[in-house]
């Protein structure tokens, strides 16, 4: 008996230890907890996505695997941690958690996260991730520029680099650098001195940036090739090798280093998903974006399993393509979604057919041309450029969305014309034919 109950005893201790380690400590999802909470996330100048969870949560342990897939996606851009609001119940309670999974987002002001509302996939949260660097970016900008005189960087925020120490702050870290090869008397070198010092403080926390005497270190700079001052390299996030290291290409302003740097943190986020427009909630929540690109594909019947997947190629193409713009990509099939067709005008002129909608302004531009790879690129670079033909959405508001079975794949099957026993029918003489 005694026996019987001290296996059980280790039963339970043993799960309880395997649903509470929901993320494992060589998951890239960070453990936070009291202890160490406001000096890794409250403290730092990093932006964090801090999920709040419960292990014995269903929705928590559904979600478990997209947020260690987007915390390897952003290793080195934003930080992602994970509190076990079971055990740290205080630290819940301080951000108001009352369900699980409760997802925030801490960028520029740490003491009033932003609730995270998206989806729980990947491809959503390093959305969010992307548009809280790009809003705090605009947000320091927005207050330099509305400030009295100019807002310096600070020199402390630029690292300074030497043989000893560059390769395990650079090249052994996951983070995104920019490394100045200077010399202390290049008169170039001291006009950009502010301008890199103002931009190490704009991007503090997302892009590093380092400055390496080239005249007093010169093991690293012949390493690089460096034959002249200032020479800029980019060395990418993650891991790192010569073949990665490019020379930087933009302009020698706070601001240019800044928007460069940006453009290079958006090039390591993942294309968009492709998704087919099921319900309300798919629609909604992939259109609430700058724009949303919409292509209402033929029926299966039309145009079978091999036809479809060229199609959604062609869109997958397009997404990986303009996915620094940050827009929802979404299909349907012919006739799945009437009212949506109706109020972009699609139906009656074919498929495939295209349209790209502002949700906020109401308006859509549709795809004249051909719907290839070089008709939608063309279509959707003049829309990037702001060309283009729009219009109003019929009825002024956004069209009901049909909830409906999601694709599956294969291919379509007419219907089965029954047979029609006549045995049973009797036919009088003056019926009969």
């Amino acid at each position: 008996m005694f026996h019987q109950s001290v296996l059980s005893f280790l039963f339970i201790l043993g799960a309880l230890t395997l649903t509470s380690a929901l993320y494992s400590s060589n998951s890239d999802v960070i453990q936070l907890t009291s202890k160490n909470f406001d000096s890794l996330v409250l403290s730092s100048d990093d932006i964090w996505i801090v999920e709040f969870y419960a292990p014995w949560c269903g929705h928590c342990q559904q979600f478990a695997p997209e947020f260690q897939k987007a915390a390897k996606v952003l290793k080195g851009i934003v930080k992602v941690g994970a509190v076990n609001a079971d055990e740290e119940g205080s630290l819940g309670g301080n951000y108001g958690v009352r369900s699980f999974p409760t997802v925030k987002i801490f960028a520029a002001d740490k003491k009033k996260p932003e609730d995270y509302n998206g989806g729980r996939t990947a491809q959503a949260l390093a959305d969010a991730a992307v548009l809280a660097i790009k809003n705090k970016i605009n947000a320091k900008l927005g207050g330099k520029q509305s400030g009295s005189g100019s807002k310096s960087g600070s020199d402390k925020d630029v690292i300074e680099l030497t043989d000893s120490n560059f390769d395990k702050l650079v090249l052994q870290s996951d983070d995104m650098w920019l490394v100045e090869f200077f010399a202390p008397w290049c008169g170039h070198c001291k006009n950009l001195a502010p301008h890199w010092a103002e931009a190490a403080t704009e991007l503090k926390g997302k892009v590093k940036l380092g400055a390496l005497d080239a005249t007093t270190y010169t093991s690293k700079a012949a390493e690089y090739e460096v034959k002249g001052y200032p020479t800029i390299k980019y060395f990418p996030a993650g891991k790192k090798d010569h073949s990665s290291v490019q020379d930087y290409d933009g302009g020698r302003t706070g601001s240019s280093i800044v928007n460069w740097a940006l453009e290079k943190l958006a090039e390591n986020i993942p294309a968009p998903e492709l998704v087919e427009i099921t319900n309300e909630a798919a629609f909604k929540e992939n259109c609430d974006k700058p724009l949303c690109v919409i292509s209402v594909l033929p029926h299966i019947l039309d145009c079978q399993s091999k036809c479809r997947n060229n199609y959604l190629k062609i869109l997958q193409e397009m997404g990986e393509k303009f996915k620094k713009k940050m827009w929802g990509w979404l299909w349907t099939e012919a006739g799945a979604q009437r009212s949506l067709e109706d109020a972009l005008d699609i139906g009656g002129f074919g498929y495939p057919a295209m349209a790209v909608v502002n949700a906020k302004k109401l308006k859509y531009s549709i795809l004249r041309g051909p719907f290839s790879t070089e008709g939608i690129s063309e279509f959707l670079r003049d829309l990037s450029y702001g060309r283009g033909n729009t219009a109003p959405l019929k009825g002024a508001q956004l069209p009901n969305i049909e909830s409906v079975d999601p694709w599956d794949g294969k291919d379509g099957e007419f219907p089965t014309e029954e047979d029609i026993d006549l045995s049973d029918i009797s036919l009088d003489e003056k019926d009969e034919l």
